[in-house]
């Protein structure tokens, strides 16, 4: 049999076709955490288990546990943990993974009981001591489904449903089977940093945060951003829509048309609640939208702005983008570049001096900041506000309490958005919200300027980074949050983010391996016409043919 030729970190090697990754690319017995040892490879640039094998010549790169695919493998691997555990100690219960929630995930059990904590933690504490090894077994499409359905993995069972494969990868750590759908660590042993806790009626499993990888950091709870999950839950259960393989099932038997406009309904009335509670505060004179990247701030801040004027108000909107500071004049990031994501970057002093004599009550020429230019014009006609008039604020910084620090509170409405995915891809394995917002922004970058998705997925780190410095810390000062995720949204954007991603070359690097993980996660996804979508739905910022944008 001839022998495979790689090349491991720049070093040529043979081995023998059907070899574990794990015997080219392992550790050995180091396996501590704390060592960032390696836990994964990209091969050919796609990421892999160490338990997989190696089939033909191949490119191998070793990939740490502190890298960012490396602490992802590691994500993935402790929430198979927590499933092993819970069917080793309840096997006729289904713990069912919901969403994160700040540095962890939530699990709750389908019978609504308590969970067993502590004996849930005994059982994930021996795995990591014995080292259990993760395994990768191959089921036929009966097996699988056969054993999803024997084990109450419903949402399993209805994705397998709607595939005709004839098998599927599952990944196994003892008798605990689960499909496998991206790299997982080869055995239990390298899970030595994680929490596991009561949180609600549920389980909130928590690992260490990229700002402070060694440690876990102290609980912040999040009641606001629970309260949208549990809401969009029971949206979920109106629409009958818990997971992908019940989105499949509405694509096939055509009543997708019909989700739609439901799943839009829900959407809109939730705006209007937003507006009744601006009015029913009575003292609001500026609402400040805020939210990361691609969360459809724009149409949103629009579509209040309607609601506002059905309850009565006259909208005058006002973007932060228009308050930059010439290009010199921002500050430099840690890298040396002009780092626009900081408050910093904005011209605070013209913003608050505006904004103030608008509250008053005098005319004011709103800033209007050009891009092309990096200059700030003023707009000829002059903006004032009278009885009736209310302010909508977009921007990231919205919720940041240093913008704004001498405007009463009873004169300012905080509302945070962000497309928070409630749609599951089975019972264990949920969907990325920062997927979803990746998908989003990938499809509006390349209509809107013309960006390949390699610019957009080699510029997500740095949104990432400027999300988690000036977003994520000030969610909690909102006065409510929206999740602008459709139930049935990523089936749309699915036709227009394939071709995008299949034109991401190999020497790409991290972006074609994103890439590739993206394009297997969407193979799960059936396509939805985007001719279903309403005009004023906030998915047409990104697809277009939006009423409330000309592009």
């Amino acid at each position: 049999m001839k022998e495979l030729v790689l090349t491991v970190e720049g070093k040529r090697i043979t081995a023998a076709p059907g070899t574990k990754l794990a015997g080219i690319i392992g550790n050995g017995n180091e396996k501590d955490y704390r060592s960032d040892p390696v836990v994964a490879a990209k091969v050919n640039g796609t990421l892999m288990s160490l338990s997989e094998v190696i089939r033909g010549n191949a490119v191998i790169e070793p990939v740490h546990l502190l890298s960012p695919f490396g602490k992802r493998v590691y994500r993935k691997s402790l929430c198979f943990l927590l499933s092993y555990a819970s069917a080793l100690i309840a096997p006729e219960r289904c713990l069912i993974i919901g969403h994160s929630l700040g540095d962890g995930y939530y699990f709750r059990y389908r019978d609504g009981g308590r969970p067993d904590t502590a004996r849930l933690r005994e059982v994930m504490e021996e795995a990591v001591r014995d080292d259990l090894p993760i395994d990768l077994a191959e089921l036929t499409q009966d097996e699988a489904i056969a054993y999803a359905a024997s084990h109450g993995l419903d949402e399993t069972v209805s994705l397998l449903s709607t595939s005709n494969s004839s098998s599927y990868i599952f990944a196994k750590l003892g008798s605990c089977l689960e499909m496998y759908y991206e790299p997982l660590l080869p055995s239990a042993g390298y899970l030595g940093l994680w929490e596991l806790r009561e949180h609600e009626d549920g389980l909130l499993l928590r690992y260490p945060q990229s700002r402070n990888p060694m440690s876990i950091m102290e609980f912040t709870d999040n009641p606001l951003l629970f309260s949208v999950f549990r809401e969009n839950k029971r949206y979920a259960e109106i629409l009958g829509i818990g997971s992908m393989g019940e989105l499949n099932r509405k694509v096939q038997d055509s009543s997708i048309s019909r989700t739609v406009l439901l799943s839009e309904a829900l959407q809109r009335r939730r705006i209007s609640d937003i507006s009744r509670m601006i009015r029913t505060r009575g003292t609001v004179k500026a609402v400040f939208v805020a939210g990361p990247s691609s969360s459809g701030k724009t149409t949103f801040s629009l579509r209040l702005s309607d609601e506002l004027r059905v309850d009565g108000y006259r909208p005058v909107k006002i973007s932060l983008d228009d308050y930059y500071l010439p290009t010199d004049k921002v500050p430099l990031d840690e890298y040396g570049e002009r780092d626009y994501e900081v408050l910093e970057a904005l011209d605070l002093d013209l913003f608050r001096k505006q904004l103030a004599s608008l509250i008053a009550g005098d005319e004011v020429h709103l800033a209007s900041f050009s891009f092309r230019t990096r200059t700030t014009e003023f707009r000829e006609e002059g903006t004032r506000m009278d009885e009736r008039s209310i302010l909508i604020i977009e921007g990231i910084h919205g919720l940041n309490p240093a913008l704004i620090p001498g405007i009463p509170h009873s004169d300012v409405f905080r509302v945070y958005i962000s497309a928070l995915t409630q749609v599951n891809l089975d019972t264990r394995s949920r969907i990325s919200t920062t997927d979803n917002r990746i998908l989003r922004r990938m499809v509006r970058d390349n209509r809107t300027r013309g960006f390949d998705a390699v610019e957009t997925l080699s510029r997500w780190p740095s949104v990432e980074r400027g999300e988690k410095n000036h977003i994520f810390p000030f969610q909690n000062n909102a006065d409510v949050m929206i999740n602008s995720s459709l139930e049935y949204e990523l089936g749309v954007l699915k036709p227009y983010a394939e071709p995008l991603l299949m034109s991401v070359p190999k020497s790409a690097g991290d972006a074609y391996t994103t890439a590739r993980r993206l394009l297997e996660f969407l193979s799960y996804v059936f396509p939805i016409p985007s001719e279903l979508v309403p005009g004023d739905s906030l998915l047409r910022e990104f697809i277009g043919g939006s009423v409330y944008h000309a592009t």
